[in-house]
């Protein structure tokens, strides 16, 4: 058992942590076969995912004024919380996978950006592209204007060589 001090430690570690996490989900696994559980351990590392099985009194005093603190009132029972610093879509998307292939899996609160979200809209946000592929999109559109005025541009003087390359062979023949 661990004495007062270690769980002031283990709390302010926590806040830290959390005060650097806008995007986080509180999920419900009993039932979840440690099989399973591992597997969903493993998909979220190989995501750059973090995953956390906190004492509900502790979780609830860590989130305090941090980005996470709309989550509060979800850690009863058994939770697991799973965070991201930088991208809300990977974690909804992993975790909502996870719950499509293991029923004992259930969203139980979310916060994304800092903000409290309904668990019916995580389904949404697992469908939304992911950040890099909407500036990969981004930037093709951008590019894609500046490539064609430069076909354009670069048409003008290879449609005059091959004009000039047919006169000189007609003038030849």
């Amino acid at each position: 058992m661990k004495t007062r001090s270690e769980k002031d430690q283990e709390i302010a570690v926590l806040k830290e942590e959390f005060n650097a996490t806008p995007h986080a989900l509180v999920i419900d696994f009993q039932g979840l076969s440690v099989e399973k559980d591992w597997a969903m351990r493993g998909a979220l590392r190989a995501a750059n995912l973090n995953y956390r099985v906190i004492k509900n009194t502790i979780a609830r005093r860590a989130v305090e004024g941090t980005p996470l603190d709309g989550l509060k009132d979800s850690f009863t029972g058994m939770s697991g919380l799973a965070y991201s610093t930088s991208d809300p879509v990977a974690l909804a998307k992993v975790l909502s996978k996870v719950a499509k292939e293991n029923d004992k899996v259930k969203f139980r609160a979310a916060v994304v950006d800092g903000k409290a979200i309904k668990v019916k809209d995580i389904e949404a946000l697992a469908s939304l592209p992911s950040k890099e592929e909407l500036i990969s999109k981004l930037m093709y559109v951008l590019n894609s204007g500046a490539q064609r005025i430069a076909t354009v541009i670069n048409a003008v003087p290879r449609n005059l060589a091959v004009v000039v390359d047919q006169i000189a062979k007609q003038k030849s023949a």
